[in-house]
């Protein structure tokens, strides 16, 4: 896997022009925010300056659906692009992989039916939040059917990655809470994941500790906290990208298309409760490195989250959810089958403490309690 190029820029996208100047033309995959950023400007001027046809595309919602993709790929084909760059979100990036990976494979079959071709496309990334990491990853989640599907393969990591804080100061309020916390639950199921190495811990230690130093002046929009705050999701995308995300993570899909709330929103609701559930029950250890090294984990979650202990560790990442005023969902009595019915158990084979079904079921009235 060749090393992927970082720019680091304050509103100046002169460098983009070296990756793009030679290209004829280039997908841009964005949502309708790019018009009120900076570098929306930058796009509509490029295609006089440089004489880079930019083909734009924008058909995907925050949940992106696998019919959207299908679309970008005929756009990518039918306008005969060479390169593709995405300017968003989790999402706006998600969709730009899947493009890449998509683009070279059978059109008239299910592309999550095939098997992944990889390719030489230049995948370049712009993210404007500060949380999902997908920038970093080999990971990209689509829903089909109503369900969500991760797609996976090294060959849709981005070859370029320009980070712009600036492009922060215009996230609205919601979309700045709970894409911190997608960071933060990155770093944390990663911390605990059965598949965690000392590269990964070393990057989850690091995300941690960063997000809860710069949590309030990056709450507060101010440029330090926005600066630092891309920096943390970035780590947290490098550790999620060694050894996947947990139970959280398996928990929180359906919550976000059952409820339609932000997936950062769904994931802290859900590792909220199941933090404490997995320090309350460490002798339910499926790591094979036991509930002594577990427990130690546990320890160094709490240092990095500059706690004295392991319950205080806790009760600070309750009072973080909490204290961001996020709603929790009202669900209808029949909802919790479907939650619990939902929960790929692949995913929970990541987590360090057994889950079975009847702990899943407990855990969902605990979250929408």
């Amino acid at each position: 896997m060749k090393r992927q190029r970082k720019i680091v820029t304050q509103g100046d996208y002169l460098e983009l022009d070296e990756c793009l100047g030679k290209y004829s033309t280039v997908l841009l995959v964005a949502g309708n925010t790019l018009s009120r950023l900076k570098i929306g400007s930058y796009f509509d001027a490029i295609e006089k300056r440089l004489k880079i046809k930019i083909v734009r595309f924008g058909e995907f919602n925050p949940n992106p659906l696998y019919e959207s993709v299908v679309k970008g790929v005929e756009l990518f084909k039918k306008e005969h692009c060479e390169a593709i760059i995405a300017v968003g979100g989790g999402s706006a990036i998600d969709v730009a992989k899947c493009i890449k990976l998509y683009s070279n494979m059978n059109s008239s079959k299910n592309y999550l039916e095939q098997v992944v071709v990889p390719n030489d496309i230049e995948l370049i990334a712009v993210p404007t939040t500060a949380g999902t990491g997908s920038e970093a990853t080999r990971y990209a989640v689509i829903y089909y059917g109503g369900e969500k599907q991760s797609v996976s393969n090294y060959s849709c990591i981005p070859s370029t990655v320009l980070f712009d804080a600036s492009l922060l100061k215009t996230l609205p309020e919601y979309q700045r809470k709970v894409t911190m916390l997608d960071a933060l639950c990155h770093a944390i199921e990663s911390f605990w994941s059965i598949n965690s190495n000392t590269e990964s811990k070393m990057y989850s230690y690091d995300a941690i500790r960063m997000i809860i130093k710069n949590k309030d002046v990056y709450l507060a929009n101010e440029d330090i906290g926005n600066v630092a705050m891309m920096k943390a999701a970035n780590i947290a995308g490098k550790a999620i990208n060694i050894t996947q995300t947990t139970a959280g993570h398996a928990m929180s899909y359906k919550l976000t298309s059952l409820y339609g709330i932000a997936h950062g929103h769904a994931v802290a609701l859900c590792v909220s409760k199941l933090f404490r559930y997995m320090v309350d029950n460490t002798e339910k250890c499926m790591d094979s490195r036991g509930g002594e090294y577990l427990n130690m984990i546990f320890i160094k979650i709490a240092e990095a989250m500059e706690c004295d202990s392991v319950q205080a560790a806790v009760d600070r990442f309750d009072g973080i959810v909490s204290g961001l005023g996020l709603e929790v969902p009202v669900p209808r009595i029949e909802d919790y089958n479907i939650l619990k019915n939902s929960v790929n158990p692949i995913r929970l084979k990541n987590n360090p403490v057994k889950l079975d079904m009847e702990t899943i079921d407990y855990l969902y009235h605990q979250i929408l309690e």
